[in-house]
């Protein structure tokens, strides 16, 4: 498939319909395409915050290993859209990249408040660089991709079986 067509098929992700998403998202996984790249390329061009949610959500698994993912993660912290925001600081807190911190720090004093906590989860578990930190309110952990995430540690798997035994308790 040549990039004309490439840049056409992607392009049909920039829809409210998650079906219509979806149907696309299938016929782009199965080829063999640097995702983030191309994801990076059409960004600019995509008017609906859903399509552009799904761009960044789908390059998050690749933020350790591709400079495009990363820098889309860092294009998409100033989105218009809080979700869009929101998976730019996902894509930049998962990466551990400590360059990533001065991109974050602009959302600090963002106007909206779960941008700026969302920044401030990011730039935490770069510091500490533990991702999951990042989910912290959300989830114990983070599984994004399971060939690059450090193994559950046991004693938060503890922590769990903790939890789990004194909600059936109650």
């Amino acid at each position: 498939m040549n990039q004309d067509k490439i840049f056409e098929l992607i392009s049909k992700l920039d829809t409210t319909s998650f079906s219509e998403q979806e149907k696309h998202w299938v016929e782009i996984k199965e080829l063999d395409l640097d995702i983030p790249y191309y994801f990076l390329k059409v960004y600019p061009t995509f008017k609906k915050w859903q399509g552009r949610v799904l761009l960044v959500f789908s390059c998050i698994k690749y933020a350790r290993i591709n400079q495009s993912a990363f820098e889309l993660g860092i294009k998409a912290l100033d989105d218009k859209s809080t979700l869009v925001r929101y998976r730019g600081a996902c894509i930049l807190a998962y990466s551990l990249r400590k360059e990533a911190i001065p991109y974050l720090e602009k959302n600090l004093n963002h106007s909206d408040k779960e941008t700026q906590k969302d920044a401030e989860r990011a730039i935490k578990a770069i510091n500490n660089q533990n991702h999951h930190i990042f989910m912290e309110g959300r989830s114990d952990t983070w599984i994004v991709n399971r060939e690059t995430d450090e193994k559950i540690d046991e004693n938060k798997i503890i922590g769990i079986l903790k939890r789990i035994k004194n909600l059936i308790k109650k």
